[in-house]
């Protein structure tokens, strides 16, 4: 009995997260510091924004962050902030891909869920690229390597530049 209410329960978070409308391209993003109370949230204001959601259990996750700090370390002095967000309920879980994948950006543990909430997610990795005025201008599902990241690269560009 017991068994079956913890699959219930689990089936209906599952359900409210996934049935949460993904944020578009055009749309404004809130204050990432209101989606994730409590967190320590770099400076956004006037920035090109990417937001990287992972999980620890994640495979394409794994491979997108050597891409992600190389994009870091070329574009930050530029005005680039990358701030990669993990989903797992479990902090311990969360420490161990942190301390293991060596990320050169902030990372952020949004384990209420807020902040996928809001972006909704539809998969694992799912980033999104925001312009220096809070306007959501790209959202990528999945990571597939090196085209990934050249996408990644000639967004931010453009985005870096103003166009």
């Amino acid at each position: 009995m017991k068994t079956t209410r913890l699959i219930l329960a689990a089936l209906a978070a599952a359900s409210l997260l996934s049935s949460a409308a993904p944020v578009a391209v055009g749309q404004k993003m809130p204050a990432l510091g209101g989606l994730l109370p409590g967190a320590k949230v770099p400076e956004t204001a006037g920035k090109v924004v990417l937001v990287d959601f992972w999980a620890s259990w994640c495979g394409p996750c794994k491979a997108s962050f050597p891409a992600l700090n190389r994009l870091h370390a070329k574009y930050q002095s530029k005005g680039l902030v990358i701030v990669g967000i993990g989903v797992d309920d479990d902090q311990a879980k969360f420490k161990a891909f942190s301390t293991k994948m060596g990320a050169t950006f902030p990372l952020i543990h949004d384990s209420g869920h807020k902040a996928a909430g809001f972006f909704g997610p539809s998969s694992m990795p799912s980033s999104y690229l925001i312009d220096r005025k809070g306007v959501i201008r790209h959202v990528h599902s999945g990571f597939r390597g090196a085209k990934t990241e050249a996408e990644y690269a000639a967004e931010i560009e453009s985005l870096l530049s103003g166009k």
